[in-house]
């Protein structure tokens, strides 16, 4: 049915005669909606104070890069390296990870595109794959792959572009080399592997150029918080990985809190066509309640190991104090209205999904019970608390749907699901999303 002139008219006056409407729109005209509606009364309950805090390194500043996996794994790694070092601070390249990333990435779809060559060509699939695209973006288990193939190495060795740090661009030439090569897919059916050493040839001397060379072997020279001067010298980035961290990669599982009927809680998961390297590990996702996810998060906490998260950051924050908490933005008094949804509704209805990745740090218990958590951020020292934030347990219940945990940490019970042929959803489930 179409808006009625009548219609029209009688919502024009409900809004016209009710007062308070007047006040709210004399302030959004002005000003952005998040400030109107952010309730400072609830300052006072989330203050930079937790009975669980680690000390961790100073905040690092991802700028316009969208591969905030890649800087919240590199957090977590570079924890292991200061400790074992006796280090003052220290970053890993984040620039290196995603070089590899982005090539291991191209390389994967291509793969993808060869083995749906003879689909049609409004298979939706392929569709998906086409726009979806190479993305800054990704999950744990890609961080991972890129690891155990290729290492690490310290950020003085291979330091951030101006591509590195704005890639819009890189992704967006790699996105038609990609298309492209699909397109030649469809008059080219023999040759196609040499055909895919033509792209990617052409996608190497891409990202070499916007990126730089990544380091078969380097020197690395440091100065210890005795003032003690170190330097190692010929070592290779695996042997970096391998040598001078604590942490192996592949001890961790991703655990996930996605309450919806279509995945139920103590099950694995994997996501068709999420990947990056061909011979890497599969994406793979343990499902378990808010409440059981908690529980590990805070037990590896207690171990004095941070945690890997997966979040929904555009809801509910204050960048400025450094908050995440959706009791503080009172949308009803502005708006006469509720945006209320469940945690499922809002994945059923691509309202919500992990878009940001970030580690936690801290966690303030009440008898035994979390009120608040840390969370070490990758947008800089500027926001928040020198980068660090806080977050009330009621948006962590809402908005937090995964976490990375050592399987130390784990029940026999939930070691022998992970143990299982993981139920394979389709491309574009909501878990798939990546940040």
């Amino acid at each position: 049915m179409e808006i009625k002139k009548e219609i029209l008219a009688e919502i024009n006056s409900n809004y016209i005669h009710a007062i308070e409407n007047k006040s709210v729109k004399c302030a959004l005209v002005n000003n952005k909606i998040r400030d109107i509606m952010r309730n400072k009364e609830k300052e006072g309950e989330l203050l930079f104070n937790f009975s669980l805090n680690l000390d961790t390194l100073k905040a690092t500043d991802q700028k316009n890069a969208g591969n905030s996996f890649i800087y919240a794994g590199c957090n977590v790694l570079r924890e292991s390296i200061c400790k074992k070092y006796d280090l003052e601070d220290f970053e890993l390249s984040q620039s290196f990870i995603s070089f590899y990333d982005k090539l291991e990435k191209c390389n994967y779809i291509m793969e993808s595109l060869i083995e749906l060559k003879d689909r049609d060509i409004d298979d939706r699939e392929r569709y998906h794959i086409l726009t979806k695209g190479v993305q800054d973006g990704g999950q744990w288990e890609l961080f991972v792959n890129i690891i155990n193939k290729y290492g690490l190495v310290p950020k003085t060795v291979m330091s951030d572009t101006y591509q590195s740090l704005n890639p819009s661009e890189v992704n967006h030439l790699l996105n038609r080399k990609l298309r492209q090569f699909n397109a030649r897919l469809f008059t080219n059916n023999e040759n196609i592997d040499y055909l895919k050493s033509l792209y990617l040839d052409d996608i190497y001397r891409i990202l070499a150029s916007c990126y730089g060379l990544p380091p078969k072997q380097f020197d690395y020279e440091y100065t210890d918080k005795d003032k003690k001067y170190h330097i190692i010298k010929g070592i290779i980035p695996l042997e970096f990985y391998h040598e001078y961290t604590d942490i192996n990669v592949n001890d961790y599982a991703c655990i996930i809190n996605y309450p919806t009927q279509d995945k139920p809680f103590n099950k694995t998961y994997t996501i068709k066509y999420l990947g990056n390297v061909i011979e890497g590990n599969k994406t793979l996702y343990l499902n378990l309640s808010i409440e059981e996810l908690k529980k590990l998060v805070i037990k590896q906490l207690q171990a004095k190991e941070v945690v890997f998260l997966g979040c929904d950051f555009k809801k509910a924050i204050d960048e400025i104090d450094g908050v995440f908490d959706d009791m503080s933005f009172n949308y009803y008094d502005t708006f006469k209205t509720d945006f209320f949804m469940t945690k499922e509704e809002t994945l059923n209805n691509y309202e919500s999904a992990i878009n940001h990745i970030v580690v936690i740090t801290g966690v303030n218990l009440d008898e035994g019970v979390p009120t608040k958590w840390k969370i070490e951020n990758s947008w800089g020292e500027e926001v928040g608390n020198k980068g660090y934030f806080v977050a009330s347990d009621t948006w962590f219940d809402k908005y937090v749907y995964q976490a990375v945990i050592n399987k130390k940490y784990l029940s026999q019970e939930l070691l022998d699901e992970l143990k299982l042929e993981p139920i394979e959803l389709k491309p574009w489930d909501p878990l798939g999303t990546v940040a």
